[in-house]
């Protein structure tokens, strides 16, 4: 999610206070099946999968209304590798930040109608679905995109050198799996797009997220301020911190991304500790929020469908997740864009292909934005 903004006032965190919905004497856990429900909240939050518990009648079609998808098998065809029967699963989840309607003050900028992915993950879900991987791939990364087809119908030419964020700004979900797809040999199973507007909402309505800062942030870019500490930070805190880079580490786009995947894990963590299924309407709107919020690939396009996702999920903690950064290396030529480092990346898409754990060497004297253990959850 991109660090360009416009001016306003500083964000900042409230240290130390404790969760409102906590018990005294520390925080009581909900019953093991409010457990499950409330860590597929938290696979929504981040992008990952949406609210599965919706009830039914005028509310089951009024959510299954809100959900926007993309015939991706369609506009891509067969030229795609192969799908992999080891009963993994492998979704590539993207951050879009369009500068359109309420989206712009969140994402600064002009309101050119254009829209962007910075941030994009693919999530591995190993077979028996116990465990993830998350692999981030840098936005500044420079990328060969290959010819694709939108899901209007339109035939993108091949080009080289370009921002690997410049296929989804090009041609949307389809040329983004596409580029995914091609760089990695990994076939995308499903795809999920949250948007600015709907990940601040989200947040606000779960309650906020709990997080311990190691270090100050101060980044004049997204506004956000934090003094280290623990802090309980709102929807707007929560996208300021995503979309950090110049407030720590070493300002690049690969410390955004350790934040970034930082405040996955704590979201992850904290969520069944949310007092969430105790107010109906909350849950409501929740989940009103999470479908409105969304764009998935078809097979994903119904109530039905998410909740049998989510369900698969369920088992996942964050002490499950493997969460790395794809392999790269600072460009000489340009300080603020990341070459990948061919031999290292491919170590992780053999082990995605192969169902196997990432391995440590795949990672190992890679570039990174030094901003790893500054945030963690509380």
């Amino acid at each position: 999610m991109s660090a360009e903004s416009t001016p306003d006032p500083a964000i900042s965190g409230d240290t130390g206070s404790a969760s409102p919905s906590s018990p005294a004497g520390g925080r009581r856990k909900p019953p093991r099946g409010r457990r499950k429900a409330l860590l597929v909240t938290a696979w929504t939050a981040t992008g990952i999968v949406v609210l599965g518990g919706t009830g039914a009648g005028y509310v089951y079609f009024k959510l299954n209304g809100n959900i926007k998808s993309v015939d991706i098998n369609q506009a891509l065809g067969g030229d795609r590798p192969a799908k992999v029967d080891n009963g993994s699963e492998n979704i590539l989840v993207l951050g879009s930040d369009t500068r359109a309607g309420g989206n712009r003050k969140l994402g600064g900028g002009v309101d050119d109608g254009s829209a962007r992915s910075d941030t994009a993950m693919i999530v591995h879900v190993y077979k028996g679905h116990k465990k993830a991987s998350v692999v981030s791939i840098p936005r500044d990364t420079l990328v060969d995109r290959p010819e694709c087809t939108d899901a209007h119908g339109t035939t993108h030419p091949a080009t080289r050198g370009v921002m690997f964020n410049e296929a989804y700004s090009t041609g949307g979900a389809t040329c983004a799996v596409k580029s995914v797809e091609s760089l990695t040999g990994v076939r995308m199973d499903h795809y999920l797009e949250v948007d600015f507007r709907g990940f601040q909402k989200l947040i606000d309505e779960l309650g906020g997220v709990r997080v311990t800062t190691s270090k100050d942030i101060d980044d004049r870019e997204s506004h956000l301020k934090l003094a280290a500490g623990t802090h309980s930070l709102d929807g707007r805190q929560a996208l300021a911190l995503v979309r950090t880079r110049h407030g720590v580490g070493d300002g690049s786009d690969l410390g955004r991304i350790q934040l970034q995947q930082s405040f996955v894990k704590a979201l992850v963590e904290q969520v069944g500790h949310i007092g969430l299924f105790s107010d109906p309407k909350r849950l409501y709107d929740l989940a009103d929020t999470a479908t409105k919020s969304v764009t998935t690939d078809s097979d994903l396009g119904s109530v039905n469908s998410l909740m049998s996702f989510a369900e698969g999920l369920k088992r996942i903690q964050s002490s499950d997740m493997n969460m790395v950064t794809m392999p790269v290396q600072y460009d000489s030529a340009n300080a603020n864009r990341v070459l990948i480092d061919k031999p290292k990346a491919e170590q992780v898409w053999e082990a995605l292909r192969n169902d196997r754990p990432i391995p440590e060497s795949a990672t190992k004297n890679t570039a990174t934005g030094e901003a790893k253990g500054v945030v963690s959850a509380s």
